[in-house]
């Protein structure tokens, strides 16, 4: 990689020529083969998701997220009414094939001035994970972030102990940049956050991969895929 100088010898960024600050994300759905990704509403949303989040009787889905399993619908919807009537996070629903509901992810920490956005608060019910739909939903907002706004830069954080975002992360092409010990106190106890980042110049491969992982000869007739997409992006690096 080429070493930019400034006039006093000194080493410096590479320049980023006609940037400008990027819009922010808009409201409208995000749509693919196996889901759609729409901002959260919660007249149409709460039901169902709540529904589907009772199917993790344990409520384990939750213990890495900013707030306990609410203890029933009134608590849940209430929670998601305070959630969509913001910005920042911006809450969206993940409807499967069958119109359902069945998780929630969304865009927080949006910095238009450089380019940068982070996915979160996501929260996959058991009827979504698993499913071609879960890693669909996370490549449709890739190219929302990407493709349509123009961001330089995509994060993913979690706590550190939490094993199964990390492994999602680099599943999905994230790349771990280290750790930020005691960076959050949560529900009483220490949060060491584990951060992870694509960016626009390793977003094209990164697509390919999903596209080739999406495409409808990758599954079989029991819609059980065929190759990996961690096996299809490593392929398409040699």
């Amino acid at each position: 990689m080429t070493q930019h100088q400034n006039a006093h010898g000194q080493p410096v960024g590479a320049p980023v020529p006609g940037w400008q600050p990027r819009p922010r994300p808009p409201r409208t759905p995000m749509v693919g083969r196996f889901c759609r990704v729409e901002p959260l509403d919660v007249a149409r949303h709460a039901a169902e998701l709540y529904e589907a989040n009772c199917d993790d009787a344990s409520g384990a889905n939750w213990t890495y997220l900013g707030i306990d399993a609410p203890a029933d619908f009134a608590a849940y919807r209430a929670w998601l009414e305070k959630m969509a009537a913001g910005d920042d996070p911006l809450f969206h629903a993940i409807v499967d094939a069958g119109g359902k509901a069945v998780g929630v992810a969304t865009f927080m920490r949006i910095d238009p001035a450089n380019g940068v956005i982070e996915v979160g608060n996501i929260n996959y019910s058991p009827r979504l994970q698993r499913k071609p739909a879960a890693t669909e939903a996370m490549y449709l907002m890739m190219a929302r972030v990407f493709d349509e706004l123009g961001y330089r830069r995509y994060e993913w954080k979690c706590d550190d102990l939490n094993a199964p975002s990390r492994a999602a992360a680099g599943r999905l092409g994230f790349r771990y940049e280290g750790t930020f010990l005691q960076a959050l106190v949560y529900k009483g106890r220490n949060r060491d956050t584990a951060w992870f980042s694509i960016t626009d110049r390793e977003w094209p491969a990164i697509k390919a991969a999903f596209e080739r992982w999406l495409a409808p000869d990758n599954f079989d007739a029991e819609g059980r895929q065929k190759q990996g997409l961690a096996e299809l992006r490593t392929a398409g690096a040699r």
